[in-house]
Formats: C-alpha cells, sequence, structure tokens
C-alpha cells in the first residue's frame, strides 16, 4: 500500500491561507490536496454529488483510527514501565526486609540483641536499677534516702529536744501552746476575778440584808400574809407580835402568836409562837431563842421559820428538832404547802402538850400521828438528798417529793382530826 501524501494547495501570493483550522467541535480543511492513485480511482467511481460526504466520512475514520493507535501505543508504554517499577519494588523491598531483619536481630535478639543486653545492664539482678535502689533504701547507710529520712524525721518528732516536742511545749517560751496557755490561764484569771467578784458582791448584799432590819420587816410582812392564809378556815387567830411586849420584862421575842381554836381545846388558851429567821443562827441559840420566845409568849410549841440562806443543814422544807418545829420558806419563791403543813405540825404539838384527860384527847393516836409525820419528814429529806445528788433523777425526785408532801399533809389532818370533838370514833 502506498503512503498517502497530503500536499497542501499552494495559494498565490501574497498571502497563505490557513489549511487546516479547529473551531470547537469543528475542524476546517482548506486547499487540501491528496495524491494517491488508487484513493484517486476509488473516488472517481463515485458520483460527483457524493464526494464530498465520501472524502468527510474518510477523513473521520482516518482521525480516529490515528486516535486508536495512539492510546494503544501509551497503554504498552505504561505496561511496560509499570513492570519495570513492580520489579525495581520487589528488588528494594527485599533488599529493606533482609537490612530490617539484620537491624531487628541486632537489637532485639534473645541473646545478642542490644535491647535484652541493655535490659539486663539496667533492670536485672545486677542492674543498675538494682543497685541504685538498694542503695536508696539501705537502713544501714545514713546517707541513703531512709536514713536521710530517718534522721530528718528524727529532727522533728524524736525526743524532746525535736521541733515538734518543742512546739508543743506549753512551758516553752514562743511554742504556739505557749502562747494558748498564757492566753487561757489569762481568761482563767479573768473568769476567777469575775467570779470572786459576783461573790464578794453577793456576800456583801447578803451581810447587808442580814443586817438590814428593811429585810427582816420584808420578810415578816411576807410571812404575815402566808399565815394568815394558812390560818384561814381553822378557827386560829394570828397576831403580828414583834413589836408588843412579851411577859418577859423587855423582851419582845417572838415575831407572830398563832391562837389555836379554843374548840379543839376544850376551852383552853393554846399558843404557838412563831419566829421569822432572816440571819444564820447556831444550834444552840435557835434553842436559846425559841426557849426564850416559848417562855414571852407564854406558848407551848415554838416555830421557826427561816430563809434559805440561813436555814441549818438539813430542815428543809421543815423539821422538828429539840421540840421545836423549823421550817424554810423561799422569800422569792414561796411554797404555801409546805409552810401549811408546818403550821399544822406546830399545832397538833401544841394540842398533844395539854393535860390528856382533861381536854379528852387519844394520846395514843395523836402521838402516831405524830410519829407518821416525823417517818415522812425522814422521807422528804432522803428524797432532797437524792435530788441534789443524782441529776438524772431529778424528775422522779420531785414528783416524790410531791406525793409526799401530800401524804405529809393528809397525815397532819389525820392528827388534827384525832383532836376533833368526836375524835376517838374516827377510823
Amino acid at each position: 500500500m502506498e503512503t498517502a501524501q497530503i500536499v497542501p494547495l499552494r495559494v498565490a501570493p501574497p498571502v497563505e491561507p490557513e489549511t487546516v483550522r479547529v473551531d470547537g467541535e469543528t475542524i476546517f480543511v482548506e486547499q487540501l490536496k491528496l495524491s494517491d492513485r488508487s484513493l484517486a480511482a476509488f473516488v472517481a467511481q463515485r458520483p460527483p454529488e457524493g464526494r464530498v460526504e465520501l472524502i468527510e466520512r474518510a477523513l473521520r475514520v482516518g482521525l480516529h483510527a490515528l486516535q486508536d493507535a495512539g492510546t494503544s501505543l501509551d497503554v504498552d508504554f505504561v505496561r511496560r514501565e509499570f513492570d519495570a517499577l513492580i520489579e525495581r519494588s520487589s528488588s528494594v523491598s527485599e533488599r529493606a526486609a533482609h537490612e530490617l531483619d539484620q537491624v531487628l536481630r541486632a537489637n532485639f535478639g534473645d541473646q545478642d540483641g542490644r535491647l535484652p543486653r541493655t535490659l539486663e545492664k539496667f533492670l536485672g539482678d545486677r542492674g543498675q536499677l538494682n543497685r541504685f535502689v538498694g542503695e536508696l533504701f539501705d537502713e544501714s547507710k545514713r546517707d541513703s534516702a531512709i536514713g536521710r529520712m530517718r534522721t530528718l524525721l528524727g529532727t522533728y518528732f524524736d525526743g524532746d529536744a525535736s521541733r515538734l516536742a518543742q512546739l508543743l511545749d506549753p512551758t516553752r517560751l514562743g511554742s504556739p501552746l505557749h502562747q494558748f496557755r498564757t492566753e487561757i490561764n489569762q481568761g482563767f484569771e479573768k473568769l476567777n476575778e469575775r467570779l470572786a467578784a459576783l461573790e464578794a458582791a453577793s456576800l456583801a448584799r447578803n451581810a447587808e440584808r442580814s443586817r438590814s432590819a428593811a429585810k427582816g420587816i420584808d420578810f415578816e410582812d411576807l410571812l404575815e400574809g402566808m399565815l394568815a392564809d394558812a390560818a384561814r378556815g381553822a378557827g386560829d387567830v394570828v397576831e403580828r407580835t414583834g413589836a408588843a411586849g412579851g411577859d418577859v420584862i423587855r423582851s419582845k421575842k417572838g415575831d407572830f402568836l398563832l391562837t389555836i381554836d379554843p374548840q379543839l381545846c376544850n376551852g383552853a388558851e393554846l399558843r404557838v409562837v412563831i419566829e421569822a429567821k432572816n440571819r444564820r443562827l447556831s444550834w444552840r441559840e435557835i434553842r436559846q431563842e425559841l426557849d426564850d420566845a416559848k417562855r414571852n409568849r407564854a406558848a407551848a410549841v415554838a416555830l421557826a421559820i427561816f430563809a434559805p440562806e440561813h436555814a441549818p443543814t438539813g430542815i428543809t422544807p421543815f423539821d422538828v428538832r429539840y421540840g421545836h418545829v423549823l421550817c424554810v420558806v423561799d422569800p422569792d419563791d414561796p411554797d404555801e404547802a409546805t409552810l401549811s403543813a408546818a403550821v399544822r405540825l406546830a399545832r397538833l404539838y401544841a394540842i398533844a402538850s395539854l393535860a390528856i384527860e382533861a381536854a379528852g384527847i387519844d394520846p395514843t393516836r395523836v402521838l402516831a400521828a405524830i410519829a407518821a409525820i416525823k417517818t415522812e419528814l425522814d422521807r422528804l429529806r432522803s428524797l432532797k438528798m437524792q435530788l441534789t445528788s443524782i441529776a438524772k433523777t431529778a424528775n422522779e425526785v420531785s414528783g416524790g417529793l410531791d406525793q409526799l408532801r401530800e401524804a405529809i399533809v393528809a397525815r397532819v389532818a389525820d392528827a388534827e382530826a384525832q383532836v376533833a370533838p368526836g375524835g376517838k370514833e374516827t377510823a
């Protein structure tokens, strides 16, 4: 097959036109001349009106063939280059794997590897770490960590000369506890001074009240009203006699005089002298003053009423000593039931002192009632002692005191019933 040769048609000067021009997707061919005998014969066999279409088809087919031929050439070239690259990569990979194997064996081999030797050097039984730890925590060496810690802790915590002992010594000047101790001592000293001042002021006030006649008058005024309430309804008469003379010359002893209802005494005049004591006395002085008051007021029994701060020990709330009745009344919190029981007890002693046959009184039942009252008084004192010493049972003891007080009043009423007209028939 002869090679086709495309010879462009020469145009007359001055300008030689462009033979092939591409505009977008369109190819323009001008002045094209093709010299090929067989192709010319083939085209000559076609009718003239079909030759243009034939030439266009021929050009299209030829361009596609040339395009496919170029692509095949490129694919073959790429395949050859890729195969060569694979061979080179395989060779490089083999060399790299061999070199990596050698490096790994040199560094991580079981016996001769660099890493096992290094680990054995540092972490083995005779390695540097073992020696370092042994030296660090060796208790026998003073320069080891344990030795230094022991020395340091001993400085702060061991013995009386340690830092901690110095800080916690309250007697050492400059220690925190010394300052705290000083402040506490100063606080207690101020508190003691304050308490001493309060106690001195209280004692001074009590002493002043004891020496003051106004205090005695106030106490007597309080007792006058309470005695009037206690005698009300019993037919007795209460008189205030502290400012009046008595049977003894120049004697005014006996602050109050209780005259018992004559109906209870078969017409006899029976008296109970009452002394208000707002100052402390000894037992001898108490007996002497009550005996003098009985003689001065021609009384059968003496009743002494004390303020709490001046009452003898063991008579609260009331008691019978040396044939006299003793009672305690708090001016700030007066208990009318206690005073009433003490007055009624004194009346019983006075009635019992009469000639028993002349008065028509059953002595056995009166004395039994008085003995029962004494028994209740002993129980009352016992409960009071329990109330003082056992704080946890204060409520129970207080309840017992209330019940005991009611029992005492009942005993007094029973004794009074014995001295009432027809008392012998009372069960």
